[in-house]
C-alpha cells in the first residue's frame, strides 16, 4: 500500500509580539514598519507643499493712477481719398492713336498734349471743306454779278423783272451755300485739332487705358486726370450728428477754405500718424441716405507734393465736444464680460478689488469712466489675469506702448 504525501500547505504565523518565544521579527512587525514609512512620507509631501505655498510671493502687475482732466470729444468716420476734379481724358474724334506724349503717374498741366491721334483723315476732310467752299464762293461771285448787271436792264424794262428775281434768289442761295461750307471748314479744323488729346486740368496722369495702334472714339477713356492739390476726403456721418452741427456744416460749406479756425478735420491714415495738416469741410449731400441713415460728407486737405492720393483710406476725425473733469483709465484696464465692464482696483495695501464701472467714451488709448472709480486711485493695466478678487499682488507702475524707458 502504497501512502501518498500530503500536500504542503503554507500558513501565515502571526507572532504576538508580547511573547518572548521567538526573536524574529515577524510579518506583523513588518507591515506595520511599511505602514508608518508611507504615513511619514505623504506627511513631508504636504509639509513641503504647504512651505512652496507659504514662500509664493504675490503676482507682479502694472497699474496706473485714474486721471481726472478735460477731455476733447470725438467724431471718428471711415473716409476715402479722392481727387479734387477727376478728369477722364476722352478723344473727341474716331481714329487710330499714333502717340503717347506724358509719363504716367507723372504731374501734367491743363492744355498739355497727351495723345495724338492720326490726323490724316482729318486732314484729308479739311482740304475737302475748303474746296467746297472755294466753289460755293465762286459760284456766289457769278450771282453777284448777275445781280449788279441785270438790276439797270430790268428797270429800263430791258428784260423781264422776274430775270432779276431770279438772279437775286440765286445770289441769295450762293451766300446760305457759301456760310454751309464755311462751317463744314470750321468743323474740319475743329476735328483735325481734336486730334491732339490734351489735358484738361492739372494733375496727376494716371495709367494709360489706351495703347498705340488702338482705334479710339468718343467713348474710349484713354487716362484719367486728378487733382491732388487739395485732395477731397468723402465720410458718412449719422443724421443725428448732422443735426447738431447742420448750422456749422452749413457756415463751413457756404463760406469755402482758408479760414483758419474753420480747418477743424484731421486725417488719421491707414498706418495710423496723423495728417500733419487740417481739413475744412467741403459739402453735405443733398439728402440722408433712406437705407443707412447716414448723409454723405466730403473735406478738403492740403496736399504739397500730392503725398496722398485717390484710392487712399483713413479716417476723419473731428472735435465734437469737451468732457470736463473726466476720469481716464487705460483701455487694456477694462475688461468686458457680456456687455458688463469692470476694472481691478489696487488699494492702499496691495489688495485687489474687483468694481463694475460703466464706460464712456475712447479717447487714444484711454477709457473713460462716468462710474466706478475714484480720482487718485490706481487700476490695473497689465497682468490682469493673474489678479483675484481680495489677492495681495506686488505693483509696479505702467508704461503705455510707445513710452519707453
Amino acid at each position: 500500500m502504497r501512502v501518498e504525501p500530503e500536500p504542503h500547505r503554507f500558513q501565515f504565523h502571526i507572532e504576538n509580539p508580547n511573547s518572548h518565544r521567538s526573536p524574529t521579527l515577524g510579518l506583523w512587525h513588518v507591515s506595520q514598519y511599511l505602514i508608518l514609512a508611507c504615513l511619514l512620507a505623504v506627511s513631508l509631501t504636504g509639509c513641503s507643499k504647504k512651505a512652496a505655498t507659504a514662500a509664493a510671493p504675490p503676482p507682479e502687475v502694472e497699474v496706473a493712477g485714474v486721471v481726472q482732466q478735460d477731455v476733447p470729444l470725438y467724431t471718428e468716420c471711415i473716409s476715402t481719398l479722392d481727387g479734387y476734379v477727376n478728369a477722364e481724358i476722352r478723344p473727341q474724334v474716331s481714329g487710330y492713336l499714333m502717340k503717347q506724349n506724358y509719363q504716367e503717374g507723372t504731374v501734367v498741366h491743363k492744355g498739355q498734349t497727351l495723345f495724338e491721334v492720326d490726323p490724316r483723315p482729318f486732314e484729308a476732310a479739311l482740304e475737302q471743306a475748303k474746296g467746297q467752299l472755294a466753289q460755293a464762293q465762286a459760284q456766289l461771285g457769278k450771282t453777284k454779278l448777275d445781280v449788279a448787271r441785270d438790276t439797270p436792264l430790268a428797270q429800263q424794262s430791258a428784260i423781264p423783272q422776274a430775270q432779276l428775281d431770279n438772279d437775286i434768289q440765286a445770289n441769295e442761295s450762293a451766300e446760305a451755300v457759301v456760310a454751309a461750307a464755311k462751317a463744314q471748314v470750321d468743323q474740319a479744323e475743329l476735328n483735325l485739332s481734336f486730334t491732339i488729346v490734351r489735358s484738361l486740368v492739372d494733375g496727376i496722369a494716371g495709367v494709360a487705358k489706351g495703347q498705340i495702334g488702338d482705334l479710339v472714339g468718343p467713348t474710349t477713356v484713354l487716362t484719367t486726370v486728378s487733382q491732388v492739390d487739395p485732395i477731397k476726403a468723402y465720410f458718412a456721418i449719422s443724421e443725428g450728428e448732422y443735426m447738431k452741427f447742420a448750422q456749422k456744416i452749413s457756415a463751413f460749406a457756404s463760406t469755402g477754405r482758408r479760414v483758419g479756425e474753420q480747418k477743424i478735420l484731421e486725417l488719421v491714415l491707414s498706418d495710423g500718424t496723423v495728417y500733419p495738416r487740417k481739413g475744412w469741410v467741403v459739402l453735405a449731400d443733398r439728402q440722408v441716405d433712406v437705407k443707412t441713415g447716414t448723409i454723405r460728407m466730403a473735406g478738403a486737405f492740403d496736399n504739397p507734393g500730392s503725398i496722398l492720393r485717390p484710392g487712399m483710406f483713413g479716417r476723419i476725425r473731428a472735435v465734437t465736444g469737451t468732457a470736463k473733469d473726466a476720469l481716464l483709465v487705460p483701455q487694456r484696464s477694462v475688461v468686458e464680460t457680456q456687455g458688463s465692464y469692470s476694472v481691478a482696483v489696487v488699494d492702499a495695501v496691495k489688495r485687489v478689488s474687483i468694481r463694475s464701472v460703466k464706460t464712456g467714451e475712447r479717447v487714444g488709448q484711454n477709457w473713460i469712466i462716468t462710474e466706478g472709480v475714484q480720482p487718485g486711485e490706481e487700476v490695473i493695466a497689465d497682468g490682469i489675469q493673474k489678479a483675484k478678487q481680495g489677492g495681495e499682488v506686488r505693483t509696479k507702475q505702467y508704461k503705455p506702448a510707445g513710452q519707453g524707458d
